[in-house]
C-alpha cells in the first residue's frame, strides 16, 4: 500500500470514553484523571501524562509484590492526566471486561494489564500452592465497579467448574471460587508428564479463564 494508505489505515481511533482496543494487542485508554496500568506497557500517548511507578506493597494495597518465595514483582504503575494512552504487553491478546458494583475477580498478577481507579483491588498470594512449588502463585482480586484489561497468550478458553487447570495456563476466575490444589499421584522417573501440580475447581457457578500458553512460573520452578 502506499504511505498516506497505511498512514490512514493504521491511525488510531480515538471516538469513545474509557477502554477499548485499538487492536487486539493494543489498549486505547481515553484517560482524564487517574488510571492503574501494568508498568512498562506505555508504548505511546497523547496530551497531558505523568507517570508513577508503584513498585512496592505498602500496606498490601500499592502495588502487586509476590511472596518471597517466587522471588518475582509484576509492579504497576499510576498514568494521570489527560490525553490518550496506548499500552501493551508482549503482543499478547487484550480482554476487557466490565465489573459492576456487586461482581469481582481473581486475575493471575502477571495478566493484569490495567484497570480503572474506581476499581478495589487487593494482593492475594495462594498459599496452599507456595508450599508444593517453588514459584508460588500470586493473585490480584478486583472488585467493581470500573473497567478491567487482562492480557492473554492466544484467545483465551472460559469454562464452568467443576473443572482441573494448570496453573501456568490459569489466568483468573471468579472472586467466590477458591481452587484447591492437586499434586499428580503417578510416581514418574526419567520423562516425566511435565503436570505434577493441578488447581481444581469445584462446584458448578462461576467461571475459570485459561489460555493456550504455559508461563512456566510455577510447575516449571520445582
Amino acid at each position: 500500500m502506499d504511505l498516506q494508505e497505511f498512514t490512514r489505515s493504521s491511525a488510531p481511533v480515538d471516538e469513545s470514553d474509557g477502554f477499548q482496543k485499538e487492536n487486539n494487542r493494543l489498549l486505547n485508554i481515553s484517560l482524564d484523571g487517574t488510571v492503574m496500568v501494568k508498568a512498562g506497557s506505555m508504548v505511546a500517548y497523547t496530551g497531558d501524562v505523568t507517570f508513577t511507578g508503584k513498585s512496592s506493597a505498602e500496606g498490601g494495597l500499592t502495588g502487586f509484590v509476590k511472596e518471597a518465595v517466587s522471588g518475582e514483582g509484576t509492579p504497576i504503575m499510576e498514568a494521570d492526566g489527560t490525553g490518550r494512552l496506548y499500552i501493551a504487553e508482549q503482543s499478547k491478546k487484550i480482554q476487557i471486561l466490565d465489573l459492576d458494583a456487586e461482581e469481582a475477580l481473581s486475575v493471575n498478577g502477571d495478566d493484569v494489564l490495567a484497570f480503572e481507579s474506581s476499581v478495589e483491588y487487593e494482593i492475594n498470594t495462594v498459599s496452599s500452592l507456595s508450599g508444593m512449588a517453588a514459584g508460588g502463585l500470586t493473585n490480584v482480586y478486583l472488585s467493581g465497579p470500573g473497567e478491567v484489561a487482562i492480557s492473554t497468550h492466544g484467545d483465551p478458553l472460559v469454562i464452568t467448574p467443576p473443572v482441573s487447570t494448570d496453573p501456568d495456563a490459569t489466568v483468573a476466575w471468579s472472586a467466590h471460587l477458591s481452587p484447591s490444589f492437586e499434586m499428580n499421584k503417578r510416581f514418574e522417573i526419567g520423562q516425566t508428564s511435565g503436570e505434577a501440580i493441578q488447581m481444581e475447581f469445584t462446584g458448578s457457578e462461576g467461571f475459570v479463564v485459561v489460555q493456550p500458553h504455559e508461563e512456566g512460573s510455577v510447575t516449571q520452578a520445582q
